[in-house]
């Protein structure tokens, strides 16, 4: 009889420069973009470019992606850009969190509050 086959445990065979939550977790996509709105509550709207070359005609294409993160302290603002990844289902729409505000947009002054002053 041959002897059982042992496995070394996930964490040994792991190269060092994987964190160690995303060996517990899986890899999780991760995409950078634009926030559209912010008006609901712990709930963002993000704008993802992509950019690849049409298969017929070969010229490069843009494409835009909306994605409904969960931003937990209401912190991003319209224009920000924003690193967001996936997740488990957190409502309908809902699939992807808030990491990082990796720039913060221009302040804008809505229209209504010029005219007013």
């Amino acid at each position: 009889m041959s002897e059982p086959i042992t496995t070394a445990p996930v964490s040994a065979t792991a190269p060092a420069s994987v964190p160690a939550a995303a060996l517990e977790r899986g890899h999780r996509k991760e995409r950078i973009g634009e926030v559209l709105s912010s008006k609901m509550a712990k709930t963002i709207v993000v704008r993802v470019q992509r950019r690849f070359p049409h298969p017929k005609f070969k010229k490069v294409v843009t494409s835009y992606t909306k994605f409904y993160a969960h931003d937990e302290k209401n912190e991003a603002k319209p224009g920000d850009t924003v690193l967001i990844q996936e997740t488990r289902p957190l409502s309908k729409l809902k699939r992807w969190r808030l990491i990082k505000i990796v720039e913060r947009g221009e302040e804008t002054i809505p229209v209504a509050e010029t005219a007013a002053a």
